[in-house]
């Protein structure tokens, strides 16, 4: 059975006074996207965290923590939500991966510029899909849309955090163009350690 339809018949016989329960499903469906996104986030982060390297990495090791904390409460905020709007949130990992509409993240060992670079295209894939949740929540449920508002608030300073790394004194991101993970990791700045190294190699680019 699909986990659509075992969430279907986990539903509540009332959601909250006011919403009707065609609305109510439908902000369910809406909000159980949102939680897969925010649970594979704090994932995504964490993974980021722990195999980041190179001369930037304190610094990145250091930002992230703070960043997976916050999401985790947005997991919990959005799946609260479903709850109370009378649906069963579901946070299994096979879940996630079945539900999901991309793939896993694509780095390993990397440098932090390189993840940073990767990221930059996670957050705004995050951030564009909670502002169309926003405007989809804004006529059945204002209450439910300004916990999407708050959400992408920090999702937004988070990646101005990301791209502080990745953008030149011009204002340039060095991420423009790109349209997958690796591309986007490809076109980050070198790090100054791997950089000395290809140098003294005889592998550094003119």
């Amino acid at each position: 059975m699909s986990n659509d339809s075992s969430a279907a018949r986990q539903r509540t016989a009332y959601t909250i006074p006011g919403i009707s329960q065609s609305d109510a499903d439908d902000l369910v469906a809406l909000l159980q996207d949102r939680l897969n996104a925010l649970n594979d986030l704090a994932l995504t982060l964490k993974h980021i965290h722990w195999n980041v390297v190179g001369t930037h990495f304190i610094a990145v090791h250091t930002m992230l923590d703070p960043q997976v904390d916050a999401v985790r409460l947005m997991v919990d905020d959005t799946a609260e939500r479903i709850a109370t709007l009378g649906g069963s949130p579901i946070g299994t990992p096979g879940a996630l991966v079945a539900n999901r509409s991309w793939d896993d993240y694509s780095l390993g060992r990397a440098t932090a510029l390189e993840h940073l670079a990767a990221l930059d295209l996670v957050y705004g894939g995050v951030i564009e899909s909670h502002r169309k949740a926003i405007a989809a929540a804004e006529e059945p449920d204002p209450v439910s849309q300004d916990m999407l508002i708050g959400q992408a608030k920090l999702l937004e300073q988070y990646q101005w955090f990301v791209r502080a790394h990745l953008e030149s004194a011009d204002g340039r991101l060095t991420t423009a163009g790109a349209h997958t993970e690796q591309q986007a990791a490809d076109t980050a700045p070198a790090d100054a350690v791997t950089a000395a190294t290809d140098s003294t190699s005889g592998q550094a680019s003119a």
